[in-house]
């Protein structure tokens, strides 16, 4: 079993989809969950492992899309008790199941990695594949004539003349062709509708090449979204340097207030029209419930209303008309 959830995190941490991870650190007898059990939830809502049942499902499953939505870390804490202290930094839940019990949960959004994919085998394109890796990125090389030796670090090298165009989520591309297949790279970069976009070449030379774009057909909003002079000003001489500030102005626009338009990080990150398909948001806690998989469910006025666990069917028993208008 442990094996089996060890595997689907490695084939989801090998993906381009973000998620969400669960575990349990603190349990109150009789929660089902127990101290250190695991889920991961996907942007569908799909849940792959095991963190309880009934209420706390689908707080977990609730918290999780929250937090593949603002990106950030939360630990809930799901009781029975009124008198509760809370503490800072901690979300809480009323456990309305009545078997009660008491769970803690950390939640944690997993973003997937960031995909360099660098045009060119320059000196440029070689220290930014070397730094690139060493902060963290995935990094792609695409050069007719690189090789091993002149990235070592690269996790993968395509020749220019084989590469086919993959979009993905969390891309980021840059041209260091410096010369060589200039034209032809910005096409094939431009064919990968990233995120970022940048061409190592000054203003003057950027402006001739994209002139002879836009004479075969390139669109001039293609063209204008290209960052040249590729990286932020520092006054940047080597190659190492210029690669530092094409890294800076990556991380800059990562960080700003349009990084879930730029990105594709956000704004779409959580499936929303599969997920009401197959979520029903219970009118009593207003906690999601899988239609699919509810043990409480009764008809209301001719439609199916799903519960997360006995007690809140039966408070909508008793006062149908106070849940639902």
């Amino acid at each position: 079993m442990r094996s089996d959830f060890l595997n689907t995190v490695n084939e989801f941490s090998k993906g381009t989809e973000p998620y969400a991870m669960a575990m349990i650190v603190r349990r109150v007898v009789p929660s089902s969950g127990k101290p250190g059990d695991k889920a991961i939830i996907t942007k569908k809502g799909e849940i792959h492992g095991w963190i309880g049942g009934g209420c706390t499902k689908g707080i977990v499953l609730k918290e999780a899309m929250a937090a593949l939505e603002d990106r950030k870390p939360r630990l809930v804490s799901i009781t029975p008790s009124p008198d509760v202290q809370e503490a800072p930094g901690v979300t809480y839940y009323k456990m309305t199941c009545q078997s009660g019990g008491e769970i803690d949960v950390y939640i944690e959004p997993m973003i997937p990695t960031t995909h360099l994919v660098i045009f060119g085998r320059s000196h440029i394109a070689r220290a930014l594949s070397t730094i690139a890796k060493s902060t963290g990125y995935e990094v792609t090389v695409i050069a007719n004539g690189a090789d091993e030796d002149m990235f070592p670090k690269a996790d993968q090298i395509v020749a220019l003349s084989e590469y086919k165009a993959q979009t993905a989520n969390n891309l980021v591309v840059v041209v260091c062709t410096q010369g060589d297949d200039d034209a032809l790279s910005l096409e094939k970069a431009m064919e990968l509708n990233a995120g970022y976009l940048a061409f190592v070449s000054s203003q003057k030379k950027a402006n001739s090449i994209f002139m002879g774009l836009k004479r075969t057909g390139t669109s001039i909003d293609k063209l204008s979204a290209i960052k040249t002079p590729a990286g932020l000003d520092i006054n940047a001489k080597t190659p190492e340097e210029v690669a530092i500030s094409i890294l800076a102005q990556i991380i800059q626009e990562k960080r700003s207030d349009q990084a879930s338009e730029t990105f594709g990080l956000e704004m779409d990150t959580v499936d929303e029209s599969a997920f009401e398909l197959d979520y029903y948001i219970n009118p009593v806690c207003k906690i999601p419930v899988q239609r699919s998989s509810a043990k409480y469910v009764l008809e209301h006025k001719d439609e199916k209303v799903y519960f997360c666990c006995d007690g809140c069917k039966e408070s909508f028993e008793k006062e149908p008309e106070t849940y639902i208008s």
